[in-house]
């Protein structure tokens, strides 16, 4: 191998690789109908990754990290030392190896510090969890459509980024989030901070992208790509007005467009705020055939304390009523609200018991998906921006991410849940089942049972 951990000490680092894969162990007999590649992919999302100087420069020749929407790091841009935020792969695939897997997608979080390396071996990468060699790994061609210029001079992929191994275009179209600045912003949110660290580090962004860049970015890749198939839609929440329109009608205005410019070329999704009746049928009306309005977390206490602009202004109990009611609007199997998997397990408030956790977020999956509503869910990673890291930083103290056994456990009890009530593979996600799932950022799809 070329290079051995830069930082920490080594000894520091096999410990922690040592801790990683004894849990791995564990769970796999705990747990023995989960697939070794979920638990592995659910590690890489909740602790990070690391890299060495001269993966880096490999890593650097493929499509990189293009920060969609959140951070989705362990550290901030000011702490990486090897300019892993220019440089770092949005996506890594896991293939073969020692531990002979199937093909996993995921989605790079980077963490300076993680036990789990990537490293070079002559013109190929693979995975560590130190000094033990898991698989090899793939990654993503920078796609055509990244390298032709836009008329605005923006780059594609700060307009119309792709993820989920080019399945997914991403329009973060508004970049920032109205609950912000008045202690509303649910506290494991990035967004704001994000924006800020990016624009300081030298990228493009801008707050609200303009209806002509989207229209632009979107034609080069209609004339180029044959692997996309569905958009997304999203941005902060819009609590009073975003130039002179509300939420429904701003996202509503870039739908509309979008489907009248190129009539059924994606699948429309979008991910709001939960919207009364009236404004879903205004994104309905405009296009958009799969709504996302995400809930976050389950339990009544902690999402009044984690979500407090989002229990102001709508309410829980008002939050589900309308994700319920969206059925009429949209269909139940195109309403899929997304929770942050693991915020259940933050300080000082959440679980300190992996399987209560599990518990309160099962009986959330059992409303839902009892209704017809299929939620999914992302891996939460403590991004050190978000309040939630940051306060408690404050007492000095860590904000751990959830343990792998909240993770794996709540695998278990998703997948069962979404079997017990016979619901279809969510739509728009891609192909389902382990070795097939490009779903990058958890494991629902890997582990979702398919006939």
């Amino acid at each position: 191998m070329t290079s051995r951990p830069s930082t920490d000490t080594a000894a520091d680092q096999e410990r922690l690789a040592e801790v990683q894969i004894a849990e791995i162990q564990r769970l796999q007999s705990l747990l023995p109908d989960l697939p070794t590649e979920a638990l592995v992919k659910e590690d890489l999302l909740r602790i990070g990754i690391s890299f060495s100087v001269e993966a880096l420069r490999h890593c650097a020749r493929f499509k990189s990290k293009s920060y969609f929407i959140f951070s989705f790091d362990m550290v901030p841009i000011e702490s990486m030392n090897q300019e892993e935020n220019l440089r770092a792969p949005e996506e890594i695939q896991l293939i073969d190896g020692p531990w002979n897997f199937r093909r996993t997608t995921v989605s790079v979080r980077v963490n300076p510090h993680s036990p789990w390396r990537i490293d070079l071996d002559g013109e190929e990468l693979h995975l560590f969890c130190g000094v033990e060699l898991i698989s090899r790994i793939d990654l993503q061609d920078v796609p055509e459509y990244y390298k032709k210029p836009m008329q605005s001079g923006q780059p594609v992929h700060e307009v119309a980024p792709t993820i989920e191994w080019g399945y997914l275009i991403y329009l973060t179209v508004y970049r920032k989030c109205q609950y912000f600045g008045f202690k509303e912003e649910c506290l494991f949110c990035d967004i704001n901070e994000n924006y800020r660290q990016q624009v300081a580090a030298g990228r493009p962004y801008r707050t609200v992208k303009p209806m002509e860049d989207v229209l632009d970015a979107l034609s080069i890749i209609n004339s180029v790509d044959d692997v996309s198939r569905a958009y997304t839609l999203t941005g902060g929440s819009i609590t009073r007005k975003l130039r002179g329109k509300g939420e429904a009608e701003f996202y509503a205005d870039y739908a509309r467009t979008i489907e009248e410019t190129f009539p059924g070329r994606w699948i429309p999704k979008a991910v709001t705020q939960a919207l009364p009746v009236a404004e879903q049928r205004v994104l309905k009306e405009a296009g958009v055939q799969i709504f996302h309005p995400n809930y976050e977390i389950w339990d009544e206490r902690l999402f009044s304390l984690i979500c407090p602009g989002k229990e102001s202004y709508v309410g829980r109990s008002e939050w589900h009523r309308r994700i319920i009611a969206a059925v009429d609007v949209f269909g139940a199997a195109n309403v899929i609200p997304n929770f942050v998997a693991g915020i259940e397990m933050s300080r000082p408030h959440g679980y300190t018991d992996p399987e209560a956790a599990v518990e309160s977020t099962r009986e959330g999956l059992d409303f839902f998906m009892s209704q017809g509503v299929c939620p999914r869910f992302t891996v939460w990673c403590p991004e050190p921006l978000s309040p939630l890291v940051k306060e408690q930083a404050a007492t000095g103290e860590a904000q751990p991410p959830a343990p792998l056994e909240y993770h794996a456990r709540l695998l278990e009890a998703w997948r069962d849940c979404h079997q017990k009530h016979h619901l279809p593979v969510p739509p728009g996600y891609g192909p389902p089942g382990s070795g097939q799932a490009i779903f990058s950022v958890s494991s629902f799809m890997d582990v979702i049972r398919v006939p």
